[in-house]
């Protein structure tokens, strides 16, 4: 057995803690971007950016500047919520905090400049591909909300779309299980979870990969519903960064209790490294052929966070002495294992509020390129303006 210290900084006892990742709903999310027709009678209403999709891309976690220990206050500063007596995280999510989606105001879309004259967010945190298809083609609403594609439709019939971006198949794959798993093997079980989630995700991989593909299709037929052609707007197909480091990256040792009570990055050495150089990789590479048969933008996430993850050696918690910074602080939200006191778990794994201002920069640059596919990379002790774009073919 593994010797750990007793400390514990977080109130919650850990069982149940952990228990309550069980109903985690990590949503991933991957950047669909279609070469886009142009309209034979475009509408009367501005031009926009639309994001459709699940939580990386609807700004989950966008309440967050780094991560804080402190259960208190504004939390060393990370709380964009807290309003100087309470909580207010209505005012990051607007109305969407209430059912769930949790579209914050720093989401891709609404990071992003110079694209258009109008961004708009239709993607919910928690969504699967049927979600995103249109109601007369399987199509589910979710959260009190249309089928996504349909919403695209209401939207491309008075507005001018010329970008739709699409982060989506995360879900149907079971990220939420493969957090949730090898968080319960590290901290109680003691066992390795690479195995049985690398199984689990190859068995769902040809449905999720088939998904993203009819999401892509679903979009296409809805502009094309109403009037739009091929070549007047595009569509991008993005992929999911790794919110954890490698082994030989993380500032924590495995030993002790550091990853699940300070840190928040409760994951075995193997795992880790599993996570962020196999099973992120495959998923990037799926995702990649989908779009490249589809004949869509991809814009490659993998490596996006290298460097800003949770626990990385890079960066560090805020500290009353140490304030967050875009240049020192973690870019992804920490498994919050002390949920009765800081946010909500939901948030947990996904890109924060200084990963979302470097996405929507990402999203800047992609669209000066009119074609290609492109990886979203950071620079080193850089905020969101050192971002840039390498090509992948």
């Amino acid at each position: 057995m593994l010797e750990r210290s007793p400390q514990v900084k977080r109130t919650v006892p850990l069982r149940r803690s952990l228990a309550t990742l069980l109903t985690l709903p990590l949503c991933a999310g991957g950047l669909l971007t279609l070469a886009a027709p142009a309209h034979a009678a475009a509408p009367a209403g501005p031009t926009a950016s639309v994001t459709l999709g699940d939580s990386y891309i609807s700004g989950e976690a966008g309440r967050w500047k780094g991560n804080s220990d402190d259960t208190s206050g504004s939390r060393d500063g990370t709380d964009r919520a807290w309003n100087g007596s309470g909580y207010a995280p209505a005012g990051i999510y607007g109305s969407t905090y209430a059912s769930g989606c949790d579209r914050s105001d720093v989401a891709e879309v609404k990071s992003a400049t110079g694209i258009a004259q109008t961004s708009v967010n239709l993607a919910c945190s928690g969504a699967t591909t049927a979600n995103v298809f249109r109601a007369a083609d399987g199509g589910q609403s979710f959260k009190g909300e249309a089928p996504q594609a349909d919403q695209l439709a209401a939207l491309a019939a008075k507005d001018n779309v010329k970008l739709i971006t699409l982060s989506i198949g995360g879900n149907d794959l079971g990220f939420s299980d493969v957090i949730t798993d090898c968080a319960e093997d590290y901290a109680i079980w003691d066992s390795y979870c690479a195995d049985t989630e690398q199984s689990a995700i190859d068995g769902k991989m040809p449905a999720a990969m088939a998904g993203v593909g009819k999401a892509i299709d679903e979009i296409r037929a809805a502009m094309a519903g109403d009037g739009y052609a091929s070549g007047s707007y595009r569509i991008v197909l993005q992929s999911y960064p790794s919110p954890i480091p490698r082994s030989g990256e993380n500032r924590y040792s495995e030993s002790g209790w550091d990853r699940v009570n300070t840190g928040g990055c409760p994951f075995w050495d193997a795992d880790s490294d599993w996570a962020r150089d196999t099973m992120v990789p495959e998923v990037s590479d799926q995702l990649a052929a989908v779009a490249a048969a589809k004949g869509v933008q991809f814009l490659d996430l993998r490596d996006f966070l290298q460097g800003r993850e949770v626990c990385s050696t890079a960066t560090r918690l805020a500290t009353p002495g140490t304030p967050p910074s875009a240049t020192t602080s973690e870019w992804a939200r920490f498994v919050d294992v002390g949920t009765t006191t800081q946010g909500t778990t939901q948030e947990s794994m996904h890109p924060n509020y200084y990963a979302q201002q470097a996405l929507g920069r990402c999203l800047t640059l992609l669209w000066a390129r009119t074609s290609g596919d492109f990886a979203c990379r950071n620079t080193p002790g850089q905020d969101a303006s050192g971002m840039y774009l390498s090509a992948t073919s």
